[in-house]
């Protein structure tokens, strides 16, 4: 929390330049991510287990999306509006935020979990089925392809780390291997959290509260509580389960939002929406960290 409060007064000095979150966030996407990715998953131990970690976010992505499409018809909201909760409600800070609050709350044993699901979960997601919402709702719909989707997912940098990380599983890595990309991995929570802070927006139009509170309420209360029945009605309680669910409680995926804010998807509320979800998430999860380690 203090690195987030760090990042709004570093802001507000206005001695940083506009673009500061945006460089942040680029240093995390090819730097700190993929150290992070190269270090955990070669030491994933995989099983069956790791497949629902895998195919939870898609389930709690169906469900989302059937929760805002009946809201969306029972209030009567725009357009616009729909199509910036069809992206962000579903979608959640699986990565930059999540994988450390995950390290920070369960471990970093744990992080691999947290990457598996951010991966295969949430970057997929984020690229397939937020591609097809912009293209059913965004103003230059025509501009997104198939052959630009694909391009997108091969080329991002935490994702080639993850296949590279992938390759190297089971593999006898030397000690150097870690000695050198740990300390990077480690910048990942600071400078994160930071870019964070540089970019809270804290104004919420009175026109769009309800639909403001439905999309909240549904990416870090609704969806993960779903989650969390499923595997207690199941009686899976492994440490593996509660970092899944722990992921599906994270607040609206920042890259989503700017996606959301390009297309010109009621950019203030997705604004409010992503800024409000990060404050409200030092509430709420380590509420689902109590309730899932009782």
């Amino acid at each position: 929390m203090c690195l987030i409060v760090l990042g709004f007064g570093l802001k507000a000095t206005k001695k940083f330049p506009e673009n500061t979150a945006q460089v942040l966030n680029l240093f995390v996407i090819y730097v700190s991510l993929p150290a992070l990715v190269l270090v955990n998953v070669p030491s994933l131990e995989f099983s069956s287990r790791l497949l629902v970690t895998a195919v939870t976010p898609w389930i709690m992505l169906l469900v989302s999306v059937a929760i805002v499409l009946a809201f969306a018809k029972l209030f009567k909201w725009d357009r616009e509006t729909i199509g910036a909760l069809l992206l962000i409600a579903p979608l959640g800070n699986t990565s930059f935020l999540g994988i450390p609050m995950v390290e920070a709350f369960f471990g970093k044993q744990a992080v691999g979990y947290a990457v598996m699901y951010d991966q295969f979960g949430s970057f997929f997601a984020l690229a397939i089925y937020g591609s097809i919402v912009l293209a059913i709702y965004s103003e230059d719909s025509e501009k997104i392809t198939s052959s630009g989707i694909i391009k997108k997912i091969i080329s991002f940098p935490p994702f080639i780390s993850f296949v590279a990380a992938l390759c190297l599983y089971k593999v006898d890595l030397p000690q150097s291997y870690f000695n050198v990309l740990s300390p990077i991995a480690k910048t990942l929570i600071p400078v994160v959290m930071v870019a964070v802070g540089f970019q809270l927006v804290l104004r919420v139009e009175f026109s769009k509260i309800r639909s403001f509170v439905v999309g909240l309420s549904v990416k870090m209360v609704v969806a993960p509580l779903i989650a969390f029945l499923a595997f207690l009605s199941l009686g899976w309680d492994a440490e593996i389960y509660k970092v899944t669910v722990f992921e599906a409680a994270m607040p609206p995926m920042i890259s989503a939002g700017a996606l959301a804010i390009m297309a010109n998807l009621s950019p203030r509320l997705v604004s409010a929406m992503i800024a409000y979800g990060i404050l409200f998430s030092f509430i709420t999860l380590p509420l689902w960290v109590y309730v899932l380690k009782l």
